[in-house]
């Protein structure tokens, strides 16, 4: 009988709290993807490649696991002293009818458990999909599709899922329950009473003023003074937007309540009551929702940080050699010309680069003038010292070496007439820099070799030179080949040797599978080389670890934003219930009281989101402008696009919410009109 009571209070409990329940599930799917990482077979094929990063990845988990937990502890906290609350008079029943205080401890614990039981055999499931979408998004964003994907449950990250959410969902129902042990009888019968309202207009308008100044400075501050990560700055922004949050939200009753004061007269029906139970609600809570709106902040910009550095890396990754070999010209002659490999070699060239020999001849650049004829920046005083450095001993590139590769990725080739240089650079995925230095070519940079004036063509060349990164250039020009013999220090061996690989065998076995096959034979030849994949695995990490985990936080800050709001609603809507009983008592009808309910949420989750919105607006322009670049020739339109996509996505999380309230708001209505009204 005793279980059975339990079984029926839980699933009473997960009916008439949705939102707790369902909040309960994304946290569980949400512990579940942390955990499990290691084991997904993005990080399985990048531990053969980076393993020493992923190792130190897979420190901070636990470290991001803990602090989630944290979280979610507040999370339950909150959800299950709303249901308490409401379940008071229940408890003080049960007492007076001679129920000892540890039977019931052991009832709400049953009931904590059933429930965390219920929860987890619905989240896990939806957990392991999700990773397995999570796994191949991820490796399908950097375009290197699955790779001999296979199914996998990660035996401890579904134990630490299921013990870390057990604990604490016991641990703060054990902290309520020790809360409501100490409370008298007659405390656990009585109804609570709404606060009394107060407002002070002056005080009222005064921080109204001061938060949106507050606001505004911060916003001016990201925009104009972060122009890199300035932990000064940053700071800054802290303090004025947080301050600026807490004293908008303290005032915002004054400046609702003139509102209500000046169209309220011309209004039917309950809008001056509804418009009231919004301005105590604010009044009263004014602390709960500014938190939950920079929680709101934090998650949308932790979503948008999370997709812009995914983007940028994909964006980045773009395949032009697949690998690059090192070994004398004979090996390498008879590896490439072996009839076992030409299923799999589509080109191959030598890529002739070396330094200028400036032993025996002069070298200057002619890009100063043109340079501080760009906007004042830090970034051109840095190329301009930068290239100064580089006069020393600059690096060269032959013209066919470099017009090999354009012809690999169907590119069209360089044609240098007569004391003409093409300019190169290996950091094209800086956009700044890229606008800078091209800025400066379109302004008339040259170079003088011997005393000779070599005028730089007008596009700015940065395809990568070899696979991964043998060698990473600032800068360095393209010449004729007669000019790289003349100039170079040793103009007769190369660089290294690319090899791009087959397309109609990279389309027949996939791009992993060919490299893998390359290297085998690479390896059996006894050659030394690099190859495109370590450049994915780098890649890919840098999506996984920064993309990955901000995103989760993100999804966290705002489960727990919405699950705050949510409660904090219900809670002060039960305690104004006999308001409500008010009105049905001279009249109103139940769905008046509903619609007046349904107008109270959606103002209630708009003032917070709102205020979200706006801020994460300029958080994110000042992020994207500052320590967060976009990639070269990564176009605009495809960062809004993604941005409108999490914002329409946002919302429409918003709206699921809303909708869960309102349904428990509308249940608690009905309940009054059947019960107290009688």
């Amino acid at each position: 009988m005793f279980f059975k009571q339990i079984r029926r209070n839980a699933s009473k409990s997960r009916k008439d709290n949705g939102l707790l329940f369902g909040s309960l599930i994304i946290a569980i799917v949400a512990f579940y993807t942390l955990l499990s990482l290691e084991s997904q077979d993005v990080m399985r094929f990048l531990k053969t490649i980076e393993s020493g990063a992923v190792s130190k990845l897979m420190l901070i988990i636990p470290l991001v696991y803990v602090i989630s937990l944290f979280f979610v502890f507040f999370l339950v906290y909150f959800a299950y002293r709303y249901q308490m609350d409401n379940r008071k008079k229940e408890f003080g029943l049960y007492l007076m009818m001679g129920m000892k205080q540890s039977r019931l401890f052991a009832m709400l614990m049953g009931e904590t458990i059933w429930n965390s039981v219920v929860s987890i055999l619905i989240g896990l499931p939806i957990a392991l999909l999700l990773t397995e979408g999570i796994s191949l998004t991820t490796a399908q964003l950097v375009g290197i599709g699955i790779i001999g994907h296979r199914i996998s449950l990660s035996i401890p990250a579904l134990l630490g899922t299921v013990i870390g959410f057990i604990i604490v969902q016991i641990a703060a129902m054990m902290f309520l329950c020790f809360q409501f042990g100490r409370k008298e009888l007659m405390q656990l019968m009585q109804t609570d009473s709404p606060d009394k309202q107060f407002i002070a207009t002056k005080k009222g308008w005064i921080s109204f003023i001061l938060g949106l100044l507050f606001l505004i400075t911060a916003y001016g501050i990201g925009i104009l003074m972060l122009k890199s990560f300035d932990l000064r700055v940053v700071t800054l922004i802290f303090v004025f937007g947080g301050a600026g949050t807490f004293l908008l939200y303290r005032g915002m009753g004054s400046f609702l309540g003139r509102q209500i004061r000046k169209k309220g007269p011309s209004q039917s029906g309950l809008f001056t009551f509804t418009g009231r139970q919004i301005q105590e609600n604010i009044l009263h809570q004014h602390k709960e929702l500014a938190i939950a709106s920079l929680l709101l902040l934090m998650a949308l910009s932790c979503i948008s940080f999370g997709i812009g550095i995914a983007s940028g890396r994909g964006a980045e990754n773009t395949r032009s050699v697949d690998f690059s070999i090192e070994g004398s010209e004979q090996d390498i002659s008879a590896f490439l010309n072996s009839t076992e490999n030409d299923a799999l070699i589509a080109a191959s060239y030598p890529m002739f680069l070396d330094q200028l020999d400036t032993d025996t001849h002069t070298f200057s650049w002619g890009l100063d003038a043109a340079l501080s004829a760009q906007p004042k920046t830090d970034l051109r005083d840095t190329i301009i010292k930068n290239f100064d450095q580089q006069s020393e001993y600059p690096y060269i590139i032959s013209q066919t070496s470099y017009n090999n590769l354009l012809q690999s990725i169907n590119k069209e080739s360089i044609q240098l007439k007569e004391r003409q240089i093409a300019l190169y650079t290996s950091f094209r995925n800086s956009l700044d820099f890229v606008d800078t230095l091209s800025g400066a070519i379109s302004a008339g940079a040259y170079v003088k070799i011997d005393n000779k004036s070599y005028e730089l063509l007008p596009s700015l060349y940065d395809e990568n030179i070899v696979a991964d990164r043998k060698i990473t250039l600032y800068s360095a020009m393209i010449v004729s080949d007669e000019d790289y013999r003349n100039w170079a220090k040793n103009s007769s061996e190369p660089f290294s040797w690319n090899v791009l690989l087959s397309k109609d065998s990279v389309q027949k076995n996939g791009l992993m599978q060919e490299i893998q096959s390359m290297e085998n034979c690479l390896k059996a030849a006894g050659l030394s080389y690099e190859s495109y994949i370590s450049g994915i695995g780098r890649n890919l990490f840098y999506t996984v670890a920064a993309s990955y985990l901000t995103i989760y936080l993100g999804v966290l800050f705002m489960l727990i934003a919405n699950t705050v709001i949510g409660l904090k609603f219900l809670m002060y809507q039960r305690t104004n219930k006999r308001r409500y009983l008010t009105l049905l008592t001279l009249g109103a009808g139940i769905d008046d009281l509903c619609s007046s309910s349904q107008k109270q949420i959606r103002l209630f989750f708009t003032l917070v989101v709102g205020v979200a919105s706006c801020s994460a607006f300029f958080a994110i322009w000042s992020m994207f402008t500052s320590f967060l670049k976009l990639p070269a020739g990564m176009g605009i339109h495809r960062v809004i696009l993604l941005a409108g996509i999490g914002f329409f996505l946002f919302l429409f999380i918003q709206l699921i919410y809303i909708n869960i309230v309102e349904r428990a708001s509308r249940r608690e209505i009905l309940a009054l009109n059947i019960t107290d009204r009688r």
